[in-house]
């Protein structure tokens, strides 16, 4: 914040009062900007993160670290709006940073109605409470769900040349006993 007198209030006078006004102006607008810089989830207070919480309709769970309680309340009506879709659900999961996702559904061996998840080994498919409030909360209505923990490696090959060779060996038994 700047402020400009005009040039026929010049003096060291006005300078001082120009000053003192900036600053006050200045500390002003931090104040009144304050309550919405708390109403960002990712960096507010953890008791003002709650208080968000409690208005989107979030609960915390047993065990659950802040930054997840964090994203799981900053993303609330992102993810509520996403829910019901197949690339919806993708979104969900990239927004709450759960790692790897793969939905298939109406598989053969499957009735219709049933959604198989593959998921990673993440902290999602090591905490069923989680998952399970994840598919009541944002998953499609009418719909089964069915979830596979999958475990990702990474496999590395090498190429070189493979020569095939053959030997013929011969064992016999002595026949002195």
């Amino acid at each position: 914040m700047k402020l400009n007198l005009p040039w026929w209030m010049s003096g060291p006078e006005l300078t001082k009062l120009k000053t003192a006004a900036q600053k006050f102006f200045t500390d002003l607008l931090a104040v009144a900007q304050w309550p919405l810089e708390q109403l960002d989830a990712s960096q507010a207070s953890e008791g003002i993160v709650r208080l968000i919480a409690w208005q989107r309709g979030i609960d915390r769970f047993n065990d659950e670290g802040l930054e997840m309680f964090r994203l799981r309340v900053f993303y609330a009506y992102a993810n509520a709006k996403d829910a019901g879709s197949v690339i919806g659900f993708e979104q969900i999961f990239k927004r709450l940073e759960l790692g790897y996702l793969e939905q298939e559904e109406r598989l053969p061996d499957k009735d219709w109605d049933v959604i198989v998840l593959n998921v990673s080994d993440s902290t999602t498919a090591q905490n069923p409470e989680f998952m399970n409030w994840l598919i009541q909360t944002y998953g499609r209505t009418c719909r089964r769900y069915e979830w596979n923990v999958i475990t990702l490696l990474t496999i590395s090959v090498k190429p070189a040349t493979f020569d095939w060779d053959q030997q013929t060996n011969i064992a016999a038994l002595g026949g002195n006993r």
